[in-house]
């Protein structure tokens, strides 16, 4: 009998990760308002100074790409918001890029987004929504077309064109060594993410034996991603479902120096950069800023049904 084929480990380092990160590619981060970014591979993209990206979020996209337009790292951003809510309903950063016009803004709302995740998803080069009909996205976005049923309706529908991406970076709260992740709470649009790309990054807080993931294969939200990082507080200052809650201290530190940098104080952004980012030499060292008190009052007991 042949012998069978070892399955292939993806697992690597968080520097060798952020290197396949390209200037100009289109990136897709996962996540959704304060829970479940990618934030140890997200800084070490800023740290190599990458340029010129399309970034796609979620529909409520959060401050990491807030971070990573103020940073200067984004050419073109598509996701219908990107904020913290009650924190900072809009990220100041964006909103200073694009009232400077140094970004390009893909109109979308929540729905003309996922719809095109899915044709991208499908393999489409678009797909045909009901949504979005008598509104003014067509009019914001001249990429999506208003046209009449083809086969004898008379009804309006938005063509959508696809989205995808060269790679998606996604967090979840663990992955076997082969690249199948579970998270730990709601995925959100984390899978449409995900299946629209060309490759996966997955940013574990743990990396486990292939026994675990098989104990609830349900649970299995992204699956075969291309790369796996190990990174325990790997979405900090952002919050990981059954594992911590979001930095609230850390986040208000954020939006003041994003808001001082909107306002014209880059002198303040590029301390909060420096301290936070550039500075630190690794993702142990950006913990070891923020504090193992501060982490351990952060933490939630992980919620895993099996």
């Amino acid at each position: 009998m042949a012998e069978r084929k070892k399955r292939r480990e993806v697992v690597t380092s968080i520097a060798e990760a952020a290197a396949q990160i390209k200037d100009g590619m289109t990136i897709g981060l996962g996540g959704f308002g304060s829970d479940n970014h990618p934030m140890a591979i997200t800084r070490e993209i800023i740290k190599r100074g990458v340029k010129n990206l399309t970034l796609v979020g979620a529909a409520t996209g959060g401050l990491d790409i807030d971070l990573m337009i103020g940073a200067g790292c984004v050419r073109k951003l598509v996701a219908p918001y990107v904020g913290q809510e009650a924190l900072c309903p809009i990220g100041h950063n964006l909103r200073k890029a694009a009232e400077k016009k140094e970004i390009e803004i893909w109109e979308c709302s929540e729905y003309t987004l996922y719809a095109a995740l899915f044709a991208g998803a499908a393999g489409q080069d678009f797909t045909a929504w009901r949504g979005g009909i008598g509104s003014s996205i067509p009019d914001l976005n001249p990429d999506m077309k208003v046209f009449t049923d083809p086969i004898g309706g008379k009804k309006q529908y938005l063509a959508i064109p696809a989205l995808r991406t060269d790679w998606s970076i996604i967090h979840v709260g663990w992955s076997d060594p082969y690249g199948n992740g579970q998270h730990f709470g709601a995925p959100f649009g984390d899978r449409w993410i995900a299946r629209a790309a060309d490759r996966i990054m997955l940013v574990a807080e743990r990396v486990v034996p292939n026994a675990l993931i098989r104990k609830n294969p349900f649970m299995t939200s992204v699956s075969y991603a291309d790369c796996v990082v190990e990174a325990p507080y790997g979405s900090h200052p952002f919050a990981a479902h059954g594992c911590y809650r979001e930095d609230v201290a850390h986040l208000r530190e954020y939006v003041a120096a994003s808001e001082a940098n909107r306002k014209g104080d880059a002198k303040t952004w590029n301390a909060y950069l420096d301290k936070y980012i550039r500075g630190p030499k690794d993702h142990i060292d950006y913990l070891q800023r923020i504090g193992l008190r501060n982490l351990l009052g952060l933490y939630t007991a992980p919620i895993v049904t099996w």
